[in-house]
């Protein structure tokens, strides 16, 4: 099965989704935020915010697993993306390194699935055309080479990301 066959885009709320494990697009303190983060945080409850304090926060390009608690996936993978200042300071290879370390903890734990919002295109700033490009480009080629994830999800939270994923991938 080829890397194309194993990604699926979607416009939805990825608080809702049933996977092994979703992504959170967090800060470097790992403690909630807005946007993708606030909202994972705020459905999968307290003990998330318990459990991301414990983990001491998490370098940009980094990411770091804990349990899903309250929402339907099992896991949550942190990763932080980083805040877009132009492009000149490695954005592209940081952003990169945040979906590459995500599937490594997907493939490490052997999950079937897993769900990505578009990293850093909130209050970090990146342009979603850029960041979808980084995003397809980096899954694809690691899903060339890996058993798991087996499914790879991109949840799009609007109109125009959707398109945006659907424009990429045709």
């Amino acid at each position: 099965m080829g890397a194309n066959n194993r990604i699926d885009i979607i416009l939805a709320d990825i608080t809702c989704l049933e996977v092994d494990a979703i992504v959170n697009a967090a800060n470097t303190r790992l403690l909630g935020g807005s946007g993708v983060d606030g909202a994972i945080h705020a459905a999968a409850g307290p003990q998330l915010f318990e459990e991301c304090k414990l983990l001491g926060g998490c370098k940009t390009g980094e990411a770091r697993l804990t349990k899903g608690y309250n929402l339907p996936a099992r896991f949550v993978i942190h990763a932080v993306g980083p805040i877009w200042r132009g492009g000149y300071l490695n954005e592209d290879e940081l952003l990169a390194s945040a979906y590459k370390n995500s599937l490594l903890l997907a493939k490490e734990n052997q999950f079937s699935s897993l769900a990505f919002p578009n990293i850093s295109t909130g209050i970090f700033g990146y342009p979603k055309v850029s960041a979808a490009r980084v995003a397809l480009r980096t899954v694809k080629s690691f899903l060339e080479k890996n058993t798991y994830p087996q499914k790879v999800i991109f949840v799009c939270f609007d109109d125009e990301t959707f398109s945006i994923y659907k424009a990429l991938t045709a």
